[in-house]
């Protein structure tokens, strides 16, 4: 045993860092997903048990791949189709045996990203592929999971086994893409990364605004992405768009619990250290040929960091890089982003005018990606320009759609403010 992490706290993240390497050797060795999910579940609850009082042994990865093994090889034996699983069991065992299959440690990088590609299948939903990246890979529990998506356990568990039912249906395979798939299996992955980050950043329900153990999990998988594709500008982009958002979270709630718009914010409670990596994270791919849509969101991102005030912000470049971003990416959202900082550049008149125009010919106000949002930004043009009434009836049909309480008293509250 080795001297390493010596608590409790330590070893939950040691272990929650190897979980997903784990999962992959054994997944990579056996083939069969939700029993090697089962396995790994078991020896890191092991390891929970024994390591805090006998310590971290020399190699722990090796140690839960072990344990792991040894149960994974139990419960093939305990199925019902035992003989066929049987057969399978001990070609494993004797390949385990073979010298040239245990020469040199594991593969982690590359168990990493395959475990990743494989829970952000296109043969899942998104809801599904979120899911099961946060409960395979993240480590997360599924009453954990289930808490961050306001959904009860027993639902979220059967939405995870059926995604698991799914990729066996599906054929799928723990393997590292082709060169032919890598592009858009990577980009399914930064999606559910980006979905993940965004539910813990403002969670679409409940009594928190936030959700710290989303918005952690997302960027550390992000990280682990990085360390895999360390020559992609966009998972860097993804990296720098996080740690930028993030560092603003201690700002965004008051000592009253209330919600803090972003011109309101004490900019002496934005997180520096995060700022100045996710800074650095940009400027090193900005210069690239190509840029893609988090490669824009982190420049746009890094944009309101360097403002020292909001009056110092540069609206215009930021307008103008939405304007960029809504071309690669034309999405209800990002056209939504884009009327507000017209707003702020040009004036609430210009801004309402291009809101009018958007809607017109995308239906903003319709789409469930904006509705609740389209109300809300209406609200604040109107309120900028004068109509209180009209204002005050938007702020409370925005509160009626969000699920998230904070939110929600936010938007009643400015509609009080104006009546």
């Amino acid at each position: 045993m080795n001297g390493g992490p010596d608590t409790a706290t330590d070893v939950e993240s040691l272990l929650r860092a190897e979980a997903p390497q784990v999962l992959g050797a054994l997944v990579r060795r056996f083939g069969r997903f939700d029993i090697a999910e089962d396995a790994v579940q078991e020896a890191l609850l092991a390891a929970s048990r024994t390591w805090p009082a006998d310590g971290v042994p020399e190699n722990p990865r090796s140690w839960l791949i072990r344990v792991g093994y040894r149960r994974m090889v139990d419960l093939l034996r305990s199925d019902q189709a035992r003989r066929r699983r049987e057969r399978e069991a001990c070609m494993a065992e004797l390949a385990m045996r073979e010298p040239d299959r245990r020469r040199g440690p594991v593969q982690e990088a590359d168990d990493g990203l395959t475990l990743l590609l494989l829970c952000c299948h296109p043969a899942l939903s998104p809801a599904s592929q979120v899911a099961l990246t946060l409960r395979a890979v993240g480590g997360l529990t599924t009453a954990e999971i289930a808490h961050a998506h306001g959904t009860a356990e027993a639902t979220l568990g059967t939405r995870i086994s059926r995604a698991k039912q799914q990729l066996a249906r599906a054929g799928a395979r723990f393997t590292a893409p082709t060169a032919d798939d890598r592009h858009s299996r990577m980009t399914a992955v930064m999606r559910v990364l980006y979905l993940i980050f965004n539910e813990g950043y403002t969670a679409s329900a409940g009594d928190e605004l936030a959700r710290v153990d989303l918005t952690g999990e997302a960027i550390r998988l992000t990280r682990m992405l990085g360390d895999t594709a360390p020559d992609d500008a966009e998972v860097t982009g993804l990296l720098a768009l996080m740690l930028l958002t993030e560092s603003r979270r201690a700002a965004r709630i008051g000592d009253d619990g209330a919600l803090v718009p972003l011109d309101e914010q004490d900019r002496t409670l934005w997180n520096r250290d995060l700022i100045r990596e996710g800074t650095r994270l940009i400027d090193g791919v900005w210069s690239r040929r190509a840029t893609g849509p988090y490669q824009l969101q982190a420049a746009i991102a890094a944009l309101h960091a360097a403002a020292a005030t909001p009056e110092r912000t540069d609206w215009p470049q930021i307008a103008m890089l939405y304007l960029w971003l809504e071309r690669l990416t034309p999405t209800a959202p990002v056209r939504l982003s884009r009327v507000v900082a017209v707003a702020q550049a040009y004036g609430p008149a210009r801004g309402m005018a291009l809101l009018d125009d958007l809607d017109r010919r995308h239906g903003l106000a319709q789409d469930p990606l904006t509705r609740q949002r389209e109300r809300a930004v209406r609200a604040h043009l109107l309120q900028m320009t004068g109509d209180a009434a009209a204002a005050t009836t938007l702020y409370r049909e925005a509160a009626a759609l969000t699920g998230n309480q904070v939110e929600r008293r936010y938007l009643l509250d400015e509609a009080d403010r104006l009546t």
